[in-house]
């Protein structure tokens, strides 16, 4: 193992706005002001993706799990969403008892193939989920039209999305409902938490009833749920980190192009590589930067990762296939998502990198190029 610092693959840029907001709520943020931070941010977020309404949570799995619950997702039900997927974007389905539907993903955004989604629709299908994959966009206009001809609920998992842009919207403003996460590793970051964001204001209601204990704001009975509800909520005092990392989210995602864009020109020199893909009409936050080789460089995850361990670097693999899981049975397929995940990488980006440091991550990469 080498002595050298090691770089992570992640880490939030905290500064004394976040502290100053956080130590604020902590000495003050109690009794009539508990929610105070909370509603700054959901206001802030809400403005920011340029929707109707937004409710903070505890994560974007909390928001999802709210929204599909919210639109009566349930047994008997099938949602399509991308094989290419973290295992966050498929639980709720399952836990809410329907069945999740896994197909096949584009070459380029490594997002769900609108043709496959659209070849996959049954009579049981209620729900699309339109995962914007470290960033990358979805294919929104396909899938949209897809579901309006169908009459089938598109939702965006916007998680990894802060900054994308399609075609003059924010990623997170188009489907039913979206929803947003702001792990430590995210370009905003709550340390975890999350956001539900919709037009729907029926759709809203709901999800503030059940995100709630069950509970409708508009009771007037003190402690008396209507349903049987949820409890995933997020605190003051993360909210608080959310309102200083909203007023800085444009330097937030310039930061993360500038890394990608880094990247990108330091190894497209080199033979066989391709990254995170920004499609005309589109503008990515570029979340994750992440590099797939081609079959005929001989590299694989499996191959490249311990050399990265090597430089002490903090390298990822490409998220597995869903349909690989066990916990899903699923018959082993010829995918393109099977294909890519095992020879793609996700690399290093945070605020603070530095040069030096996106210089050791890609003479890394150079060298197992050369090896």
């Amino acid at each position: 193992m080498s002595n050298e610092v090691r770089i992570p693959l992640a880490k939030p840029s905290i500064t004394e706005l976040e502290v100053a907001y956080a130590a604020d709520a902590a000495r003050n943020g109690w009794g009539e002001q508990c929610y105070d931070y909370i509603n700054k941010f959901e206001a802030a977020f809400r403005d920011h993706i340029g929707v109707k309404h937004a409710i903070a949570t505890s994560s974007c799995t909390g928001a999802l799990h709210l929204g599909l619950a919210a639109l009566g997702i349930g047994p008997g039900d099938e949602v399509i969403l991308a094989d290419t997927n973290w295992i966050a974007t498929v639980a709720p389905i399952a836990h809410l008892g329907a069945t999740p539907v896994m197909v096949d993903i584009l070459q380029d955004t490594w997002c769900v193939d609108p043709g496959r989604v659209e070849a996959a629709l049954t009579s049981k299908t209620k729900a699309i989920i339109a995962t914007h994959i470290y960033g990358n966009l979805c294919e929104m206009d396909g899938l949209l039209a897809i579901g309006e001809k169908y009459g089938v609920h598109v939702i965006e998992d916007a998680a990894e999305a802060i900054g994308s842009v399609y075609r003059g919207r924010r990623a997170g403003s188009m489907g039913v409902f979206s929803g947003f996460s702001f792990h430590g590793s995210k370009t905003i970051t709550t340390g975890e938490g999350g956001m539900f964001v919709t037009n729907d204001s029926a759709l809203h209601e709901r999800v503030l009833t059940l995100s709630n204990h069950g509970r409708s704001r508009h009771e007037v009975k003190q402690f008396w749920p209507e349903v049987l509800g949820y409890k995933f909520k997020m605190s003051n005092i993360q909210a608080a980190i959310g309102c200083a990392q909203t007023e800085r989210v444009q330097a937030l995602v310039h930061r993360r192009r500038e890394i990608l864009a880094t990247y990108r020109e330091k190894l497209s020199i080199m033979p066989g590589i391709s990254m995170n893909a920004e499609l005309d009409g589109t503008c990515i936050g570029a979340w994750m930067p992440t590099v797939v080789f081609a079959k005929a460089a001989g590299i694989t995850a499996e191959s490249i990762i311990p050399k990265f361990q090597a430089r002490n670097v903090d390298a990822r693999v490409f998220f597995h296939p869903l349909s690989s899981l066990p916990i899903f049975d699923c018959q082993s397929r010829e995918t393109l998502a099977a294909d890519i995940a095992a020879r793609a990488i996700n690399l290093p980006s945070f605020h603070d990198m530095t040069a030096s440091e996106i210089d050791r991550v890609v003479a890394i990469i150079e060298d197992a190029i050369h090896a």
